[in-house]
């Protein structure tokens, strides 16, 4: 039920392996590359240290992060990425896959931003002092921005138009920066920039909460576009990155795209359409006092196109194992059970005490909960 892209309608589905290019054998016995990973003990840096420390192509893996975790076969070193003595940390690496970045939605949004974007300082001038050639950098799809007139798909090399006004936005956008100047202030290093759609795959952003509210929010005279892409399969085109099969910056995600109604039929969840004033109102308000995570600019998201062309990671030879369906299909799994409103997540009492109030009061909840914050403010 995808839509096809019709950059790359004709291409072959990977899990068939006559068709499946794959990063080629070191026949001659020379080493594979030093790669080092920043954020390895958690998410999808965990899910790649694991990957790549069991890849012919890859000669040792460097494990970098705040705590140790339980991935066999590398080399850990635990440190802050803020902190410059990372440097000697780097020092032998040929590439750094650089994914300690913190896009929490429930993070001090000042400390997040601290974090992403020192870090990201601190990795590319440590990388570039010791030698290491190759930096990749992950943000996300979300940096083309959500907008109304926006092609379907958008190619690669479009203009990245969004704001900081969705979660952490403002932070990948302040990242993509800093990789387009490092290899001007750092002559002989470069830097790879990999952009996924919506993340699943143990992920917990305000895209993948927005598939447990008990109605899926639709504002009216929107047109949404849906476009995964599964943690597997980020995780493969990293190792592209990481191996030198593709530069520059490339999006990754499955092929295709999903419209609001495929996505209603296949998750089997209602809509609820609400006019533009009132759902961004509603979600500014309750942002503002507190009481949820997302900001008004997370529904841009949910309301405008920004599926991608993946032309590029076609081009090298890869092909995603996941179609859209299937990583819907893994979301609804992975999601049941959990109960969010308005994008702030509910114990099972207040999700039934929601659910009897009706769809509208469950989504908004705007008058209850104003109330009770007022009254907490006058208590202190």
């Amino acid at each position: 039920m995808s839509s096809p892209d019709p950059q790359v309608r004709g291409a072959r589905n990977l899990n068939d392996p006559t068709t499946e290019k794959k990063p080629a054998k070191n026949i001659s016995g020379k080493r594979g590359p030093v790669v080092a990973v920043t954020g390895a003990a958690t998410g999808v840096g965990a899910r790649l240290t694991a990957h790549l420390a069991a890849s012919d192509e890859i000669g040792r893996v460097v494990a970098i992060d705040e705590r140790r975790a339980d991935v066999p076969g590398v080399t850990w070193h635990v440190l802050d990425v803020r902190d410059p003595a990372i440097a000697e940390k780097l020092r032998g690496a040929d590439v750094v896959v650089h994914l300690a970045v913190d896009l929490d939605l429930e993070t001090d949004p000042a400390a997040r931003t601290a974090y992403n974007v020192r870090g990201t300082q601190t990795v590319l001038t440590a990388a570039a002092a010791v030698g290491v050639h190759r930096v990749v950098l992950c943000t996300s799809a979300m940096v083309y921005g959500a907008l109304p007139d926006n092609d379907i798909p958008l190619s690669e090399d479009a203009e990245l138009r969004a704001t900081a006004e969705a979660t952490g936005v403002g932070d990948l956008l302040e990242i993509e920066r800093l990789g387009r100047r490092a290899p001007r202030a750092h002559p002989g290093l470069n830097v790879t920039v990999v952009r996924p759609a919506v993340l699943v795959g143990g992920t917990d952003t305000a895209l993948t909460r927005y598939f447990e509210s008990p109605r899926l929010l639709v504002v009216a005279g929107s047109r949404p576009t849906w476009q995964f892409c599964h943690v597997e399969d980020l995780v493969s085109a990293l190792e592209y990155a990481a191996l030198e099969l593709i530069d520059g910056e490339f999006a990754v995600g499955c092929d295709g795209w999903l419209e609001q109604e495929q996505v209603e039929e296949l998750s089997g969840v209602r809509r609820m359409e609400l006019p533009s004033a009132v759902a961004l109102g509603a979600a500014a308000r309750l942002h503002r006092i507190g009481l949820t995570p997302s900001p008004a600019g997370d529904l841009a998201y949910t309301m405008h196109p920004w599926v991608v062309s993946v032309g590029r990671l076609h081009d090298a030879g890869w092909r995603p194992r996941w179609t859209n369906e299937e990583v819907l299909a893994a979301l609804l799994e992975e999601v049941e059970g959990r109960h969010t409103l308005a994008g702030r997540r509910l114990g099972r009492k207040d999700a039934t005490a929601a659910g009897a109030a009706g769809a509208t009061v469950a989504l908004l909840g705007t008058a209850a909960l104003v109330r009770r914050a007022r009254k907490a403010r006058r208590r202190i």
